[in-house]
């Protein structure tokens, strides 16, 4: 086949046009020239030699181009067995085509006419379980790099004509794909003008993961809390478009971003929904609890010992003598030290590979630990506080919500050590304001809490049977509230015999 290919190749175009200049410095810009012998006609054949496919050029675009009766460029529609093919005669898409993996089709006779045919190189990873949101009961697929698939495992789960989809190109250098999904007949058409909006007036060179999306959309960049949430879970995206949300997809990430969002979603696994809803609702109050008691029990101590001795119980109270007796630092330095050696040992564990990861962080807690106490740096009883409160931060279920949760524990301990327990409910007031101020997509982000939705607290801090979750969420104003019919839902009735 190549041997025939070689004899049918007359030679490489030495003389390039004024759009060709930028193309030539690079060594994967290829132009080569081709003779069809039934028709006479000339053609070359222009590409980027790392975005396409040879084999679709080899078998499925030359033989054709070569044996078929091909006589104008027209005729590439009938006589290329590809789907997506061509003709353009805008010379300022050729950049924009040739970079999206298109192969370029011209002839000597035609010169203001071109056709473009679809032969990109698709390299990607195959599905993989989720890394960051595994559940033990539910699907184990999760969203890889090729926007393609991931769009691909979303509308197996809603193979519906109302699932509408949207793609923009953003990033001045990185051309990066994104698509916006919704559904036509429930999502309100306000949050989705706002979502187009938002993408439009991106500007930035290079888009390379979602992340940057996050950043760039958001209604508040200065707040360390996200108002975005990204999942790795095709169900999930799945379930919130039938709630009438947005999902965007951004090509080169396996995250999904779903907006607008709530406070009390960050604390929801999608787990919970494959359980019983009192089980889940049981494991959603823990979560909730471990934030708490993860942010505020380092605090807690540091104000204690520091003005509050007359609450600590008197049985307590000589465990905390004998702990801190030989203890030189004050509480506060001593949570810091505890604080930053915990965080210490988890940018150690991430950032090194998985095996060795794991025994720095098992290792190196338990030598630091009972090395620190002995030595007089720390006491016991703050050893177990910390160790404890770094346990229950790992219960958040969203990754970027956890990493907010290990921040705000430092200003709470500074505000502890200033004015004890008024400066956490002072901490705690500023925090509280931040919260209520703060909207997603234009939507309060603190719903139902603030305001006070009681409809929409049967998903909230637990959740109620499916039965009882008949209506759509009221902050999000979709077209169509109602989810099915609560009536028919309640019967349950057993096959007559």
């Amino acid at each position: 086949m190549r041997k025939w290919l070689k004899n049918k190749r007359i030679k490489e175009d030495i003389e390039h046009k004024e759009w060709e200049q930028s193309f030539i410095k690079s060594k994967d810009f290829k132009k080569i020239f081709y003779y069809n012998q039934k028709t006479n006609v000339r053609f070359g054949l222009t590409f980027m030699a790392t975005l396409i496919d040879e084999n679709i050029i080899q078998d499925g675009i030359l033989p054709n181009l070569l044996e078929d009766e091909f006589r104008e460029i027209e005729d590439i529609k009938q006589i290329v067995p590809v789907a997506d093919v061509q003709i353009c005669g805008d010379p300022s898409l050729i950049e924009q085509k040739l970079m999206n993996g298109y192969v370029m089709l011209t002839i000597e006779t035609e010169l203001k006419h071109f056709g473009f045919i679809a032969a990109q190189k698709e390299i990607v990873r195959g599905l993989s379980q989720p890394e960051v949101e595994f559940s033990v009961i539910g699907p184990k697929e999760a969203f890889v790099e090729s926007m393609g698939q991931n769009l691909n495992l979303i509308r197996k789960r809603l193979p519906v004509k109302e699932l509408i989809i949207e793609e923009f190109t953003l990033g001045s250098l990185s051309k990066t794909s994104v698509a916006i999904l919704y559904m036509e007949n429930i999502t309100n058409e306000d949050n989705v003008d706002t979502v187009r909006q938002r993408l439009k007036n991106v500007q930035f060179d290079a888009i390379t993961d979602s992340s940057y999306i996050v950043q760039l959309i958001s209604d508040n960049s200065n707040s360390p809390f996200p108002q975005l949430l990204d999942t790795e879970r095709p169900d999930r995206v799945a379930g919130i478009l039938a709630e009438g949300k947005i999902a965007i997809v951004v090509d080169g990430s396996p995250h999904v971003l779903i907006t607008p969002t709530t406070l009390v979603e960050f604390f929801s696994s999608f787990e919970d929904y494959f359980l019983n809803y009192i089980l889940s609702s049981f494991f959603r109050l823990i979560r909730l609890f471990a934030v708490a008691f993860s942010i505020l029990i380092t605090p807690i101590y540091v104000a204690t010992l520091s003005y509050h001795y007359e609450l600590i119980p008197k049985d307590l109270m000589s465990t905390l003598i004998t702990s801190r007796r030989e203890i030189p630092l004050p509480p506060i330095l001593e949570a810091l030290f505890l604080e930053l050696t915990i965080e210490l040992l988890r940018e150690a564990g991430a950032r090194l590979p998985t095996k060795v990861g794991q025994t720095i962080g098992i290792v190196g807690g338990i030598v630091i630990g009972t090395a620190s106490v002995e030595a007089g740096l720390t006491s016991n009883v703050l050893l177990i506080i910390v160790a404890l409160a770094a346990l229950a931060s790992f219960t958040t279920p969203v990754y970027r919500m956890g990493n907010t949760i290990r921040l705000l524990r430092f200003p709470f301990l500074f505000f502890a050590e200033l004015w004890g327990l008024l400066g956490i409910v002072f901490c705690f007031c500023v925090l509280l304001t931040h919260l209520t101020r703060l909207t997603s997509l234009g939507r309060p982000f603190l719903e139902p809490l603030y305001p006070p939705r009681v409809v929409d607290m049967k998903d909230a801090l637990i959740r109620l049977p499916f039965e009882a979750q008949s209506k759509r969420p009221i902050f999000l104003r979709t077209k169509n509230p109602i989810r099915f019919n609560k009536k028919k839902a309640k019967k349950k009735k057993d096959i007559d015999e």
